[in-house]
């Protein structure tokens, strides 16, 4: 009999049943989850700091300069604090200049002689200098007593708890109860109204403060990556210029000797404060590239929040903003279901992986790009975990699943080809000493009927240890010489037509003509399961003609393809009511199994038996070829 065709490597299956969606289901809800409890805060502050600093740089905002009293200039002075003499020559020297604003970031709530008299009549003489006060202090730092209080503004900012800053503060109620504003939006409100353009409320936020058509919209407590954040007061985010050298910085001693370009000073806004190490004004901030990483002087924050906002109103420069949180957690579902889906859109591991891969840059790039162009901080940090970790577990317990499926379906396979094996061998074989065992059957006559089975039930044997080969031995010859893989499967049918009409069965030995046609059929997109079925089908057609025909003549076998069908085809012309097989007249093992090989092929399987003969033929479709991206 024909051995058993061995099973061949499958290709993944491409399509993921939803109950394996759980655990994608429960990654996502954790992540969702752990997002909700803040435990994901630091990460996406990380992160923003990260895209901040990855920003093409910026050009130089020449409308402001940085001030810095550094090492050098203390050593100078003879003392510290900088006396209040330095400070005034300073502030009388820049006036020369014609700077528009000026902002002192260092504090001098007590005289520091030599120099406070001369440094009380400069101020009264220039409206436009703004001095540096500290409200949310305790006790609080105070501006120059000598100083009206609209030229303070408070230099506090707010830190997140991490230590590093992010947000800013334009406004806050002091430590009288009366409302203060920040130096930087001092600063911006003087060099803003020369352009005509005043401090207003808000249109949208009656809450919030506005210039011409540009309104800073205030933070929430879940503002981005933020969760149940201390947002009290008037804050906003900070967008910091990005770029090695966002401003031009001189020392105070190279304005006091007069060799800075006047047009530098020339209605600009000057922030003057410390650069010296040792003073320590420093704040630690990750967006902003320095030479000493996650460090900036005060001053350059000041200069940074105060560039902000001009550049805001005069520019068009984004703001930094986020999307609302049903937003941004629709956005990490929506990434979190594509890791999901992803298995069941690619089948090859290497596509998959490269997907995988390309999916989370281009996350990242899509993130990127909406923080450089509209300023937007969206959730990346739990967007990326929900795709990569779904995209990663989910297959895991895929392929998990899979090979427990595989291993189970492997053992029914093995138990449906032993079984037919033997069905259409050694039963068949005994079916007939069964239905001669009435009449006298000698001893001569059964011994090579006998024989005949032991040797079925050998070959069985034998095709068992052929299909649980290695997968490193598969591509090995088979016994009979040809290897599956290159074993056309019309081929295969006319081996199982020739071996089965060479079984001793009666209904073979009244036959005198056989019309056969064996022709090459379009099957190529049919698995090895298929193939062994359709054969499983010619064999056992071809069983029931030398079993049950009556005084068959002629038999004829087609196997061919039309334009847009495959056929197998068994008729005979063999006479008599007791024709026909119980297993294909009312839903016997053979019916079942034609009826399911021509179910999942999309086809027809029937069998007609008249007084003339009998037919019994399979029908199935050809699959027309469709083109794919990736499988």
């Amino acid at each position: 009999m024909k051995r058993l065709a061995k099973r061949q490597p499958r290709s993944p299956v491409k399509e993921l049943p939803w109950r394996q969606l759980l655990p994608g289901a429960v990654v996502l809800g954790l992540i969702v989850a752990a997002r909700l409890l803040g435990l994901l805060q630091g990460l996406e502050w990380k992160m923003l700091d990260t895209l901040l600093r990855w920003r093409p740089a910026e050009a130089i905002d020449e409308r402001i300069l940085i001030v810095g009293v550094t090492e050098d200039d203390i050593q100078q002075a003879g003392t510290y604090p900088i006396p209040d003499q330095v400070l005034a020559d300073l502030l009388v020297t820049l006036e020369a200049a014609n700077p528009r604003a000026v902002g002192i970031d260092i504090y001098r709530d007590q005289p520091v002689e030599p120099g406070h008299a001369n440094l009380v009549t400069v101020l009264a003489t220039q409206p436009h200098v703004i001095w540096a006060e500290k409200i949310l202090n305790e006790p609080p730092i105070l501006p120059p007593p000598a100083l009206p209080p609209e030229q303070a503004g408070f230099v506090d900012v707010p830190i997140d708890g991490d230590g590093f800053v992010r947000r800013l503060l334009l406004g806050a109620d002091g430590p009288a109860g009366d409302f203060k504003f920040s130096l930087s939006m001092l600063l911006a409100e003087l060099y803003l109204a020369e352009a005509g353009l005043f401090l207003e409320n808000g249109r949208r936020d009656p809450a919030a403060m506005r210039f011409g058509d540009t309104e800073f919209t205030l933070i929430t407590p879940n503002t981005g990556g933020y969760v149940k954040g201390d947002v009290g007061d008037h804050q906003i985010l900070l967008n910091v210029r990005s770029g090695a050298t966002p401003f031009r910085q001189v020392s105070l001693a190279e304005i006091l000797a007069g060799t800075v370009d006047p047009a530098w000073i020339e209605d600009a806004i000057v922030l003057v404060g410390m650069t010296a190490p040792s003073v320590k004004d420093i704040v630690n901030s990750g967006a902003i590239a320095s030479d000493n990483p996650g460090l900036i002087y005060g001053v350059e924050i000041h200069a940074h929040a105060t560039s902000q906002l001009i550049s805001a109103v005069l520019d068009n420069r984004p703001l930094l903003r986020a999307w609302p949180n049903w937003v941004d957690y629709l956005w990490i579902l929506l990434w979190g279901g594509a890791g999901i889906m992803l298995i069941r859109w690619v089948s090859s591991p290497a596509w998959y992986l490269l997907g995988l891969g390309l999916g989370g840059l281009g996350l990242v790039g899509v993130s990127y790009g909406l923080l450089v162009l509209g300023g937007w901080w969206v959730p990346l940090v739990p967007a990326l975990l929900a795709f990569t970790v779904n995209g990663l577990v989910l297959s895991g317990f895929y392929l998990y699943d899979q090979a427990l499926r595989s291993r189970l379906e492997e053992r029914q396979r093995v138990i449906e080809q032993t079984y037919n094996a033997i069905h259409n061998g050694p039963l068949q074989t005994l079916a007939l000493l069964l239905r001669d065992s009435g009449e006298t059957l000698s001893w001569a006559e059964a011994l090579p009927k006998l024989s005949e089975m032991d040797q079925d039930l050998r070959n069985i044997y034998e095709s068992l240890l052929h299909s649980a080969q290695l997968p490193g031995q598969q591509g090995q010859v088979s016994p009979d010489g040809a290897a599956d893989a290159d074993y056309p499967l019309y081929e295969k049918l006319y081996e199982i037509y020739t071996e089965t009409l060479q079984r001793d069965f009666p209904g073979f030995k009244s036959l005198s003509a056989n019309l056969v046609n064996f022709e090459p059929l379009k099957a190529d997109d049919l698995s090895p399961d298929d193939q062994q079925a359709l054969c499983h089908f010619l064999e056992e057609a071809l069983c029931n003609i030398g079993k049950h025909a009556v005084h068959a003549t002629r038999l004829t076998v087609t196997c061919m393809a039309t334009e847009a069908e495959n056929l197998i085809q068994v008729k005979d012309n063999g006479q008599g009511p007791t024709h026909g097989s119980p297993n294909y007249g009312s839903g016997g093992r053979g019916t079942r199994q034609a009826k399911q090989i021509a179910q999942r092929l999309g086809g027809s399987f029937q069998r007609v038996s008249t007084e003339s003969g009998t037919c019994c033929e399979l029908r199935w479709p050809i699959q027309q070829p469709t083109g794919r991206w990736l499988g």
